[in-house]
């Protein structure tokens, strides 16, 4: 949609390198340094058209004695259905690192979690049960470092 990118990556400690790693769903694996105490950034098999499907892993380092961070990665696809039963399902498909989600009413559920190759994990939560005085609308809550969607439905 735009022509840049605001990758953030939270520091901790002293810090004089950041080191992006950034692996796109398609194309080369992208590498951007940038050094504070010398204000240089370098860049190994990037472009300035890096084909952002947001899709892409991007894992941020520093050089600290921290672990690194996934400040950052691939959001999931939302989707809100009803089953045979007329029970509301919510699946968040292939978010890295697998989502978290929620319903509005609360209420009983089940969740399972299904990891791909490609790192991504998709997670599926059946609504099953709620207290008896609310209403026949269920929304489910999907927050994720890449940002919060929710989807309602009537089953």
């Amino acid at each position: 949609v735009g022509n840049s990118s605001v990758l953030t990556c939270p520091l901790k400690g002293h810090v004089t390198m950041l080191k992006w790693t950034i692996t796109p769903e398609a194309g080369d694996q992208c590498t951007l340094t940038y050094r504070f105490d010398k204000n240089e950034t370098h860049r190994t098999n990037c472009s300035d058209n890096i084909n952002w499907t947001f899709r892409a892993a991007q894992l941020c380092q520093t050089n600290s004695m921290h672990a690194p961070c996934w400040c950052f990665a691939a959001p999931p696809r939302l989707s809100l259905s009803c089953d045979e039963q007329g029970s509301p399902v919510c699946e968040a498909a292939a978010g890295k690192p697998p989502a978290q989600l929620s319903w509005v009413p609360e209420g009983s559920s089940t969740a399972e979690e299904k990891r791909h190759d490609n790192g991504t994990v998709t997670v599926l939560s059946k609504f099953t049960a709620c207290s008896t005085n609310v209403t026949n609308v269920t929304t489910c809550v999907v927050s994720h470092p890449a940002g919060n969607w929710s989807q309602s439905i009537s089953c």
